[in-house]
């Protein structure tokens, strides 16, 4: 793999054809480390959100040893990772994929939002002397979104009394059981975790029962331009606290989620431009690809021009991007903020794709290949650089 010491010495040297993935592998070990230094508890990566080897090895190498998987091929891509501990936290699983899990890979701990799912389990870990002894199950609740921008309630979980009655019989079969959640992605203020936290408060007064694992799930922030979240650092305060309110064992066992938060700054993209009309780009990757969520979720992502130095005066202007693919939808209005003289042949490094953007690419129209290149320098957008952490202590 050919390493570069920024996009712009990429582009100088090969002038790709193609648009180019570039992975900063020390941004990823990064985050991880903090994670680690600072969440009270199993740091499990969310492996959907990107499960590169780049990624992967830079948060093996960072102390990640706990992964969140939701899929058989994830759970058997991961298994080759040495010492990895998996937690299969999909709610709603296949028979075949729990037998699976728990028979050829060593998988003991679920999620699970319903007694049919609940039964699924005990019926396919079943061994020949009766039900499994070993199983840690996590009940997934519902909480409510708060300030997230992509919600995630209405799929998964499970709410008041009926929930309590799922604790209670989860418990009856679980060597350790366990409460997860969900706050919806990119979740901006940490009081989202508190009202959360509060309402596996009453739940498991309500149930009456022992828990012996607490999961906070996923939904820590990344930064993007015209999204500022709170520090994490106030995230892991909001957590403590609520966690010390909870009516659960003096040594019960925490665990988060974290996928956005710990690969997101840690991937760009440089895309050529192929055409411009007005102030609309025509670009070689798009929603179909990386961009989805530029497409479909109308996020806005850095840019910046990296195959040459802007004309002097050449001030900036707002630019919209259309990808390659035949279909309309392949756009991105932005704003992306470029040099008003942007033409045909520039390339542009698109920052902080890396939570999903590689995940979800596909090949619709034939495109969706990518070069690949580590990048030695700096991510575009960082929150666990010098300046950001020094910003964010200030409000411990």
């Amino acid at each position: 793999m050919e390493r570069f010491p920024s996009a712009a010495a990429l582009v100088a040297a090969k002038m790709p054809e193609r648009p180019v993935l570039a992975s900063r592998p020390h941004a990823a070990a990064r985050a991880a480390r903090w994670f680690l230094q600072n969440f009270p508890g199993d740091v499990a990566y969310a492996y959907k959100a990107n499960s590169s080897v780049f990624m992967i090895g830079a948060l093996y190498g960072a102390g990640i040893r706990h992964f969140d998987v939701a899929s058989t091929p994830e759970l058997e891509d991961a298994a080759t990772i040495p010492n990895a501990h998996l937690h299969f936290m999909h709610p709603v699983k296949s028979r075949l994929s729990i037998s699976k899990a728990y028979r050829t890979h060593g998988i003991r701990s679920f999620s699970l939002d319903s007694e049919d799912e609940l039964q699924k389990i005990v019926d396919e870990t079943r061994g020949a002397a009766g039900p499994a002894d070993d199983l840690v199950l996590f009940v997934r609740i519902v909480v409510p979104p708060i300030n997230s921008a992509v919600p995630l309630e209405r799929k998964f979980g499970i709410s008041g009394d009926a929930a309590a009655r799922l604790l209670v019989k989860a418990r009856q079969v679980a060597s350790e059981l366990g409460v997860t959640f969900h706050v919806g992605s990119q979740t901006m203020t940490p009081d989202a975790y508190t009202h959360a936290l509060a309402e596996v408060g009453k739940l498991i007064g309500q149930a009456g029962v022992v828990v012996d694992r607490l999961d906070v799930g996923g939904g820590f922030p990344a930064l993007y331009p015209g999204m500022t979240p709170a520090p994490l650092s106030s995230f892991m305060n909001a957590i403590r606290e609520g966690v010390e309110k909870l009516p659960v064992r003096e040594d019960v066992r925490l665990m988060c989620e974290p996928g956005r938060a710990l690969v997101a700054e840690a991937e760009s993209v440089i895309v050529r431009v192929e055409a411009r009309r007005g102030n609309d780009l025509f670009i070689n990757d798009g929603g179909y690809g990386v961009l989805f969520d530029a497409a479909h979720l109308n996020w806005v992502f850095p840019a910046q021009l990296v195959s040459r130095q802007p004309a002097k005066g050449e001030g900036s202007e707002p630019f919209a991007l259309w990808g390659p693919t035949c279909d309309s939808i392949d756009y991105m209005k932005g704003p992306f903020v470029l040099p008003a003289g942007m033409k045909e042949g520039d390339y542009i490094e698109i920052g902080n794709v890396g939570a999903y953007g590689r995940a979800i690419a596909g090949d619709f129209n034939g495109y969706g290949k990518y070069d690949e290149v580590i990048l030695d320098d700096e991510p575009m957008m960082s929150q666990f650089g010098a300046d950001q952490l020094s910003r964010a202590a200030s409000h411990r």
